[in-house]
């Protein structure tokens, strides 16, 4: 197999992984290097024509305009029960032989194939296919993705990068991610002395986009186990920021958009009304709510499902209570997928703003 191979790992789950590769996938892509795309091992998947497909794989498919080829793009997956059939028999699973076929398919009609990890380091080793072991089986260097920061950081890539050195994997860099802007100096600082320290390659530092974490409210929806009963063609807005319903003050209110208001539907009218008041009397026309939550029991009432329908704004029903509903809300990890097209375009921004893609370029751009 080539050498020329990447595999993007991280160091723990949320920290931009597939955020990353896309990134990294698209502006060498726009260079003109024919790349390929795979996730080797997958956790959480969709059904394609009967077939299982990591549900990454569809968003880069999308991305990249190819047939989605489930044997080829997403060899193996790690669904409900497999890591226990496996260790019943595990002469009944032939991992590594689909892994092999798929590597060799790709890398047959691409000059470069980026193969993209699952998890932490450490995740798919009950079946013997950790991160490590699949990168050395691909013979694929690896950029490992680590949150930004200095002291946890640096700590976090030390025990991440044992694993891949204990399999003789090449660390091809790294890209510290989602570092608070105000901090990315000192960050680039610090850590690049560390780095040097390790021999490991400072790839880039990404700056933290708040864009990036807005979840939409289908998600939502999802996630508080609601339902939506009025304007269920404006479900994929995305959301800003989120308020209490009770707790509504007009110097937020002028400021805010793309806003979620999570209240009882006892107190929804009133709310409303609320925010009614408060827009005209700045002069601001349109609604700043991108959706509204409404939890308990009750009846809907007329002028508040007006105000709704005038401003095209989705109306989402659930049997938990205010405060149940706000904390779900507030433990989303949003990850970016084909119902949000925005986030695929930053995250593309992001990379080639602020990544030193030469030593990755250099070998395929004539």
């Amino acid at each position: 197999m080539k050498s020329d191979n990447l595999y993007v790992a991280a160091t723990n789950q949320h920290v931009g992984k597939t955020t990353s590769t896309l990134g990294l996938v698209s502006v060498l892509r726009q260079e003109g290097v024919n790349v390929g795309y795979c996730k080797p091992v997958g956790q959480r998947y969709l059904t394609v024509e009967n077939l299982r497909v990591d549900k990454d794989t569809l968003l880069f498919g999308d991305l990249l305009g190819f047939k989605i080829l489930p044997d080829m793009h997403s060899p193996v997956i790690l669904g409900a029960g497999a890591t226990t059939a496996f260790l019943d028999n595990p002469a009944l699973f032939d991992f590594e032989h689909r892994i092999d076929v798929a590597a060799k398919y790709l890398e047959e009609k691409h000059d470069l194939v980026i193969y993209e990890g699952t998890g932490h380091p450490g995740v798919g080793s009950v079946v013997n296919l950790s991160n490590a072991t699949v990168a050395k089986r691909l013979n694929a260097a690896v950029i490992m993705i680590v949150e930004g920061g200095i002291g946890n950081t640096i700590d976090r890539l030390n025990v991440s990068i044992s694993i891949f050195r204990e399999n003789n994997v090449p660390i091809k860099g790294v890209i510290i991610n989602k570092v608070r802007p105000e901090k990315l100096e000192k960050v680039r600082h610090y850590v690049g002395l560390k780095l040097r320290e390790m021999k490991l390659p400072l790839l880039g530092v990404v700056p933290y986009d708040e864009t990036m974490a807005f979840p939409i409210l289908k998600t939502i929806c999802s996630t508080i186990n609601g339902s939506v009963v009025l304007n269920n063609d404006y479900i994929e807005r995305q959301v800003e920021d989120v308020l209490s319903g009770t707790l509504l003050h007009s110097d937020r209110l002028t400021n805010v958009k793309n806003a979620l208001m999570v209240v009882g539907i006892d107190r929804m009218q009133r709310a409303l009304s609320k925010v009614k008041r408060i827009c005209e009397k700045v002069g601001r026309k349109e609604s700043p709510l991108a959706g509204v939550v409404a939890t308990g029991e009750g009846d809907l009432d007329k002028d508040a499902l007006e105000y709704l329908r005038v401003h095209h704004i989705p109306l989402i029903r659930t049997h938990l209570d205010t405060f149940g509903s706000v904390m779900k809300i507030s433990r989303i990890e949003v990850k970016i997928n084909l119902n949000t097209p925005w986030k695929v375009s930053r995250a593309i921004e992001l990379i080639r703003g602020n990544v030193d893609l030469d030593q990755l370029m250099q070998r395929f751009v004539r």
